[in-house]
Formats: structure tokens, C-alpha cells, sequence
């Protein structure tokens, strides 16, 4: 199929869970009344995020694909709208605790859960204390649309993160995403290079990208101060030039309408996969 409807939600999140998966349940079926057919909601969106603070019990919060209720609610809001979403949650597997994300089918299926690669450790982002480091290797999904890659939000500044997914026969990436204020620096804004970066694997991959990133001020118990995120979620085409976006201040569903069929032509053109040189990148699989 030629042509695709997409949609990245932008949501604001409280410390409730069951409002914050009706919330998005909500979101999901905006997106579809308007002819999305993969719908991305944000990164830990049953939640706040809780990576500003070091707190074991919120260990809690976490459980295994099949019994977490983000997972199950999108599995039958999938099913009944005839929609894929790819849902990111907190799992649990045995003793190990990931950021991971379940690709759910147009019929309500789990074909596959993906653990996040790269797991941050700075001020504001303190995942290292709940995450181990994913497993799972990258992933794509086929779908009735095309095939999708998803990265969750740090794999998202890695351009070998695109590259390895669109090898593996993405025609589209998808990026759930929890980003905002840097606590060790209120001057900065990282906001314009969050964008560049993901529109700089659109162009090199000569691929759509989608973003879904949460908005408003949230604060956890025991952190010194609030984090604000700062949305600006966007959909791009094949040329990195945006087709949906939204300011900071909006919420809602993004959806774009994409043609593959134009963006795998580009891509042939562009002759990027043609004149790769793989025998001089093993640097790059190199610890520094």
C-alpha cells in the first residue's frame, strides 16, 4: 500500500494512572476518527515521569507485558479500531526491569516487545536506576502499511539507532519520547536539536519520522524540582521536512497522510543505501 495516515499524540500526564491510560484511549480514537492507521502515543505515558527521583519503591510501577494495563488497554482499543500502536510501558520481567515498548497488531496482537538500547544518566534522567539496558536488539514490525522501526526517546540522538532499523527494512521510525527542561542548566533548550537530530535521520535514511513527546510540568515526590516537557511532537516525510507538528503548549493528535511508495523511490535516487562502505565503519562498533 502506497499511502499511509499517521498520528503522534501530544498529552500532558498526571499521577493517576487509570486517567492517564483513558487519556490516551481517548487520544486513540480522535486519531482514528480522522483515518490514522498507527497511532504513537508518548514514552511511560500511565504515568509521570519518575526518572527525576531515585525511589525503589517505584519499582512498583512496573509489570510484565501481558498484565501491564497500558499494554492491555491499547491491545483492545487496537483490536476494536482496527489500528496499530506501538505502546511504550515499564516492564517487569523477573528480576529485571526495563523501558520497553510492545508493537500491538491492527488486532489487538503483541507482535513483539522491544526494550530501550540506550539508557540515560544525568540530572532530570536518572534512568539507569530503574532500566537495565535492553536485550532485545533493535526491531522492526511489518504492517499492513509498511514496515515500521521504533526507537524509544535517547535511541532516538543515535543515528546508528535509524541506520540499523532502516537496514533491517524500516520504511518508517517511530520515536515515543519524554523530554524536556535540563535541570543542571535552565539556559538551555534542547528542543530545536531533539528535532534536528530525528530530521537528520529522515533525510540520511530518506524516511518518514514520527515523534510523540508528553507536555506540561510535573513533579515527584522527593525531587528537588519540577521538570517541564516541552512537546513540540512532529511527524517529517522522507525529507526530513515537517508535514505535522505542534507547539508546547497544545494537545492532541498530529496525523499525517505519507506516501512509501514516493519515499522508497527518493530513496533508490538518493543512492544512500547504494553507496554505503561498510567495510570502513567498523570504528564505529569500537568502545572509545
Amino acid at each position: 500500500m502506497s499511502k499511509v495516515t499517521v498520528a503522534a499524540l501530544q498529552l500532558a500526564f498526571s499521577h493517576d494512572e487509570g486517567e492517564n491510560i483513558a487519556l490516551v484511549e481517548d487520544h486513540v480514537h480522535k486519531a482514528a476518527a480522522r483515518g490514522a492507521k498507527i497511532i504513537l502515543p508518548p514514552e511511560l505515558f500511565e504515568g509521570p515521569y519518575f526518572c527525576t527521583v531515585e525511589d525503589e519503591a517505584l519499582f512498583g510501577r512496573a509489570r510484565p507485558a501481558a498484565e501491564h494495563p497500558a499494554v492491555t488497554t491499547m491491545q483492545r482499543l487496537a483490536r476494536d479500531l482496527g489500528v496499530y500502536i506501538p505502546t511504550s510501558f515499564f516492564e517487569r520481567d523477573g528480576h529485571h526491569h526495563y523501558n520497553s515498548l510492545a508493537m500491538i497488531d491492527d488486532s489487538g496482537e503483541i507482535m513483539g516487545v522491544y526494550r530501550k538500547s540506550h539508557i540515560p544518566d544525568g540530572p532530570g534522567y536518572e534512568e539507569k536506576y530503574y532500566f537495565r539496558p535492553g536485550n532485545s536488539g533493535f526491531k522492526v514490525w511489518p504492517t499492513r502499511y509498511g514496515t515500521i522501526g521504533v526507537g524509544i526517546c535517547w535511541d532516538q540522538w543515535y543515528p546508528e539507532s535509524a541506520r540499523v532499523m532502516a537496514l533491517m527494512g524500516a520504511e518508517m521510525l517511530f520515536y515515543p519520547t519524554a523530554i524536556g527542561t535540563e535541570p543542571y542548566d535552565d539556559t538551555l533548550d534542547t528542543s530545536r536539536m531533539w528535532r534536528r537530530a530525528m530530521q537528520g535521520h529522515a533525510v540520511s535514511n530518506c524516511m518518514p519520522v514520527i515523534a510523540a513527546n508528553r507536555i506540561g510540568v510535573e513533579e515527584m515526590p522527593g525531587c528537588a524540582g519540577a521538570q517541564t516537557f516541552y512537546g513540540h511532537s512532529f511527524i517529517t516525510n522522507e525529507w526530513g521536512d515537517l508535514v505535522a507538528e505542534v507547539e508546547n503548549w497544545q494537545t492532541g493528535a498530529l496525523v499525517a497522510t505519507l506516501d512509501l511508495d514516493a519515499a522508497r523511490t527518493h530513496r533508490a535516487g538518493m543512492g544512500f543505501f547504494r553507496d554505503r562502505r561498510p567495510e570502513l565503519y567498523g570504528r564505529i562498533a569500537q568502545d572509545v
